[in-house]
């Protein structure tokens, strides 16, 4: 089981929560902890933190106190995990779209949900923008998170990635946008999507990064650098 699954779970037995046991830490789920947290007393912040865990852990049946145990707390910020929930999702060659990633656009409404109609368009910035947007609805995205280069504007800078990072590249022709799941060399490891048309990682060169930002209204990082290799390099994402 996985640590949002056991979440889910747990927050269902709490009486906080009514939805699907997916593992999928999405609006449902900050509503969900936002609601046991009122009721345990906590600070409704919508953030799966080290009190609300250790208070989600509790079977208060009569006298007796049972402890669930917990899975360990991830290290990746909980938009970095729905991205891997994401991956090996692939646009469909030709006029054909992926129903998912059109639902991204959709769900974030407005000129987006109209323009984007087929995922011919490049969705690198579409992608950071739904997980984003899914896991922190209170952060506020880029005016146009479909253009690569727009996410130089987003959140705060960052001197040195960490796990989640939102990295922005140039490329010839644009830009290319995706979260950082580690470096080895002269090679960053980016977790993203419209990679090879589909959303997994691909190690791109340091020198073509323009921006390292972070989410305003996240928890601040854990840890700092990652080592990983994700094989191939890609030297053009378009």
């Amino acid at each position: 089981m996985t640590f949002d699954q056991w979440l889910n779970a747990r927050l269902r037995v709490h009486g906080a929560y009514d939805g699907v046991v997916d593992g999928v830490f999405g609006r449902a789920t900050i509503d969900a902890l936002k609601r046991f947290q009122k009721a345990e007393e906590l600070e409704p912040t919508g953030v799966a933190d080290e009190a609300t865990v250790d208070a989600l852990r509790l079977d208060r049946q009569g006298r007796v106190v049972k402890v669930i145990p917990a899975p360990k707390t991830p290290d990746e910020p909980v938009w970095m995990r729905e991205a891997r929930r994401l991956k090996g999702i692939k646009e469909i060659p030709g006029a054909a779209s992926n129903p998912t990633i059109i639902s991204w656009a959709k769900r974030m409404g407005g000129w987006i949900a109209s323009f984007f109609a087929n995922d011919d368009i490049a969705w690198c910035g579409l992608f950071v923008g739904n997980c984003v947007a899914v896991t922190l609805p209170e952060e506020k995205l880029p005016a146009n998170p479909l253009g690569a280069l727009e996410w130089k504007k987003f959140g705060i800078s960052m001197a040195a990635p960490a796990l989640g990072a939102i990295l922005v590249f140039t490329r010839n022709g644009g830009g290319h946008v995706g979260f950082y799941a580690g470096e080895d060399g002269e090679f960053y490891c980016v977790l993203g999507g419209n990679q090879g048309n589909s959303v997994k990682f691909s190690m791109i060169e340091k020198e073509r990064c323009v921006g390292i930002r972070w989410p305003r209204t996240a928890p601040a990082p854990i840890g700092g650098r990652v080592h990983a290799n994700a094989g191939g390099v890609s030297r053009n994402e378009a």
